[in-house]
């Protein structure tokens, strides 16, 4: 046990920085979002009024979660809950692959296994870390609602409830990091289950049936297969019942200890799932470095597409569904007719797009991943061997961005194909059902920013570029989704590249903000081009 202990101290040297910036920015959302409902939405009234509003759209619901009356902690839960579960299950599952798979892809692990020390001695302290990272975010949390003047006893419950879903991805992903081979599938598969998670939980709370005060929401049964889900049943403000926390809990510890007992029988660099050796000789594609970057993206960028269909399938299948179940309830029916232009048309629309909005950023998350991947080549040394060959940096980078906004663009591309399907044959489409491709395109110029950034980082501060990419994809989130809600100025919401994107079919396409993005994406990538010529590589 001694040895844990010291592998958990070694663990939390190497994320002394990664974690207090985690912990730190989870926790100060939520302060900020406490300041900003009780600034916005201090009347009771103004709260009844936000409340009816997301009672009343499903779109609302799927993004935001469940509304449980009025009062600052309610609305406070109701407004950031989902958002900072998100980001705790991914600050957990990021830690553990890192400690995990990465290692052994990297050699650090059988280094590690070569002292007297339990095999599965460093998935128990990544275990053990991940718990105390995600006790340590809840207290935080907790404190930070507290100093925002919120009631102690329901801080503590909801920063619980942020840290137990937390919890219960360290488990997932330890059980991922055993079933697949890399550190790259590994990270994919978990991220594309937090996904899964949020998507479980607001089709539920989109199934929902809202009370007749419109000011509480249940939710439907799809919420119960997701962690996020059960966190926000315990409502820490209103009616606090913790034992709903019980069976996040209960998963994260059956999944730890199943990942220990594959662990305990595999050896160093093994997996469950067998990675198959490539061919001795490069096909013709191999032979350029577009070829290259599409054979190192092209596994995941399926996963992305694939994560990106099922969104799709989502928001054309179940729209009218959502519309059905919401506009047959007495109550808000007619609150429904004032409020969406066009009656059960319109709230598909509304529905169908806050869906596409999300594949919108599933496609800059892609963009951003395969630019980063030039980052992994150079620092594991692989780029100093090819770029040896006669060929110049700014091909190397050229390609890379290439495919990530190819990828950008088959990500949206199929979740907008995937919601035509499903509308379509859902015969509820009050137009086209072919115009929802174009819709979900309008969100690549965006991604396209986001990538270059990220490719401009990769240039300019390599060391730092994976915390400046999805760092700024994170701060573009906050800003185009809390940016209103916290009064920040304008011109700080428009530095978010989605607040330029096209809302289709709900708003036309903005042809001047989409050029605009494309713009300073092609200004971002030729300042990578330029920084990378004249820098050396980096470890």
């Amino acid at each position: 046990m001694n040895g844990v202990l010291r592998l958990v101290l070694f663990q939390a040297r190497r994320d002394r920085v990664a974690l207090p910036v985690w912990i730190l920015g989870i926790s100060l959302l939520g302060v900020a979002t406490s300041a900003a409902v009780a600034t916005q939405f201090g009347a009771e009234s103004s709260q009844a009024a936000i409340l009816t509003v997301a009672a009343s759209n499903p779109a609302f619901l799927f993004l935001r979660g469940l509304p449980d009356g009025t009062g600052t902690g309610p609305v406070v839960f109701f407004t950031a809950y989902a958002f900072t579960a998100v980001l705790a299950s991914l600050m957990s599952t990021f830690l553990v692959v890192r400690h995990t798979r990465s290692d052994e892809e990297l050699g650090r692990a059988e280094l590690l296994g070569s002292v007297p020390a339990p095999r599965a001695a460093s998935l128990m302290a990544t275990l053990l870390l991940g718990a105390v990272a995600n006790l340590v975010l809840a207290v935080f949390v907790a404190a930070g609602f507290i100093a925002a003047g919120l009631p102690g006893e329901g801080a503590a419950g909801a920063g619980a409830a942020v840290g137990t879903v937390g919890a219960c991805f360290v488990g997932l992903a330890a059980v991922a990091a055993q079933v697949l081979p890399s550190g790259r599938s590994a990270n994919g598969a978990a991220a594309a289950l937090v996904g899964a998670a949020y998507l479980l939980r607001g089709l539920g709370d989109a199934l929902g049936t809202p009370a007749a005060d419109l000011l509480h929401v249940s939710s439907a049964w799809p919420s119960l297969l997701s962690p996020i889900g059960w966190g926000q049943r315990s409502r820490p403000f209103t009616s606090p019942d913790p034992s709903m926390l019980l069976v996040p809990l209960a998963a994260a510890v059956a999944l730890g200890t199943v990942a220990l007992v594959i662990r305990r029988r595999r050896d160093v660099g093994a997996s469950l799932l067998i990675q198959r050796n490539g061919r001795e000789r490069a096909g013709v594609g191999g032979a350029s470095f577009v070829g290259l970057a599409w054979r190192l993206q092209r596994s995941t960028l399926a996963g992305w597409c694939v994560g990106a269909a099922a969104l799709g399938a989502v928001a054309g299948a179940l729209g009218p569904l959502v519309s059905e179940t919401v506009s047959g309830m007495a109550p808000i029916k007619e609150f429904i007719d004032r409020l969406v232009p066009g009656g059960r048309a319109g709230l598909i629309d509304v529905f169908v797009t806050a869906l596409l909005g999300i594949a919108g950023v599933f496609a800059a998350a892609a963009g951003i991943q395969a630019v980063l991947r030039m980052r992994a080549e150079e620092s594991e040394g692989r780029a100093e061997l090819l770029l040896a060959t006669p060929a110049s940096r700014t091909r190397w980078l050229g390609a890379n961005v290439l495919i990530a906004a190819a990828s950008a663009t088959g990500v949206t591309a199929t979740a907008g194909a995937a919601a035509a399907v499903g509308l379509g044959m859902s015969g509820a489409a009050g137009g086209p059902a072919w115009s929802l491709v174009p819709a979900a395109l309008a969100y690549v110029p965006a991604a396209l920013v986001f990538l270059a950034t990220a490719a401009a980082a990769v240039a300019l501060a390599p060391r730092l570029s994976i915390l400046l990419g999805w760092g700024w994809l994170a701060a573009g989130l906050v800003l185009g989704e809390f940016g209103e809600l916290f009064g920040l100025p304008l011109w700080l919401q428009d530095a978010s590249p989605f607040r330029h994107s096209s809302a289709m079919p709900v708003e036309p396409f903005n042809q001047a903000g989409a050029l605009g993005l494309v713009a300073v994406a092609a200004l971002g990538t030729g300042l990578a081009a330029f920084s990378l010529r004249r820098r050396d590589l980096t470890a």
